[in-house]
């Protein structure tokens, strides 16, 4: 019998959903957060800002001039909307789309993009895979490519926070497919158990890669299997962008007051493929992205800020001609940044360069000067 495919959003109120904002862009006002009108700006043009980057990143992709992009199409409101909530000093232990986490933080574009080209923009002059970015100026840790393992490690780290005494809070987050692996079972009891500062955030955007949610797990929702490890666990509208701010500042603050840990469902859709490397055509119905399309974050976000008279169409205008201007900058600059250095390889990995390495680097140096490259498809 074939899996069931991913839950559409008619029907959902009944599991518990938290949402604030309608598709007409109203609000159930006893729920909603009542932001200031400038913040409520604020995540509107990071929403917009990170889909017009994922767009020109794809554009990117596709031309060859990067090799590898996961884009969170449709997932705007669950990255802005959670990463909103924390304070500087927090830390971000991501999974694959939570780029946008970074540059809400604060990371420079060109760092960012540079991370996308493995130059020498990138903090990590290459040695990671793309879209794994890390900023430790902004605690923001690099995603691991093997599923799950944040999960532990960030809880881990907020049990350092704890013992160290400070009100550092963490937020790790994963997919719904990270659900399945034994890093999440590991790290969801110990944090119920030892109860760190930390909010764990489950992106369930239906599909990890090709398997469906319902493949995953027999669980009503995700969200449930908090209660085996004594810890909250609240399902939240993951594409209404006042809901999961509402939710998830009120975890960060309860960890940081000494609560414990939550655990947040953000029910989404991933709208495009896993990467730029997959189809997602050849395993689920288009009649499912369409009717995911009709609860888009972003629209119905905008809906409510024109409903307050806090945003116009010349405005949208107007900040959209900025972040693409912004953006093809940034895109100059970091294309413009040389090769990382051929002795990055190995001395920014040893502290003490073993002699074979050093003799290694110094057979493949007369290569790198004639303007050698290696050749080969990008693996994913």
């Amino acid at each position: 019998m074939a899996p069931r495919r991913h839950a559409t959003p008619a029907g959902e109120a009944d599991l518990g959903l938290l949402r604030v904002l309608r598709d007409d862009g109203s609000s159930d006002r006893s729920l909603d957060p009542h932001l200031p009108p400038e913040r409520c700006v604020e995540l509107h043009r990071r929403m917009l800002f990170l889909r017009e980057f994922d767009r020109k990143m794809l554009g990117l992709q596709r031309q060859g001039r990067i090799a590898f992009y996961g884009a969170s199409l449709g997932q705007e409101a669950a990255v802005v909307g959670s990463a909103a909530c924390a304070l500087p000093g927090d830390w971000v232990f991501p999974a694959l789309r939570e780029g946008g986490a970074a540059l809400l933080r604060g990371m420079p574009l060109r760092t960012y993009i540079g991370q996308l080209y493995g130059n020498s923009a990138d903090e990590s002059l290459g040695h990671q895979q793309p879209m794994h970015f890390s900023w430790r100026a902004g605690n923001h840790v690099s995603l691991s490519s093997p599923i799950g393992t944040q999960i532990p490690q960030a809880v881990g780290a907020a049990m350092a926070a704890r013992l160290r005494g400070d009100r550092t809070v963490v937020l790790a987050y994963m997919g719904d497919g990270a659900t399945s692996e034994g890093d999440f079972h590991v790290g969801m009891n110990f944090a119920g158990v030892f109860r760190p500062p930390v909010v764990l955030l489950c992106q369930n955007n239906g599909w990890a890669i090709s398997v469906p949610v319902s493949a995953q797990t027999a669980s009503e929702t995700i969200a449930v299997k908090a209660r085996a490890y004594g810890m909250p666990g609240i399902r939240v509208d993951g594409n209404d962008v006042l809901a999961v701010f509402a939710a998830v500042s009120a975890a960060v603050e309860r960890a940081r007051s000494g609560g414990g840990p939550t655990f947040l469902e953000l029910l989404t859709y991933r709208r495009l493929g896993h990467s730029s490397s997959d189809d997602p055509s050849r395993y689920r119905e288009e009649g499912e992205v369409k009717e995911w399309e009709r609860k888009d974050p972003v629209d119905r976000f905008r809906k409510y800020l024109l409903r307050r008279r806090l945003w116009s169409a010349r405005q949208e205008e107007k900040a959209l001609a900025e972040i693409g201007a912004e953006i093809q900058a940034a895109v100059r600059e970091a294309e413009a940044a040389p090769e990382p250095p051929l002795e990055s390889l190995v001395r920014h990995v040893y502290a003490e360069v073993p002699a074979p390495l050093e003799a290694q680097l110094d057979e493949v140096r007369p290569a790198f000067r004639a303007g050698g490259k290696a050749e080969g498809a990008f693996p994913l």
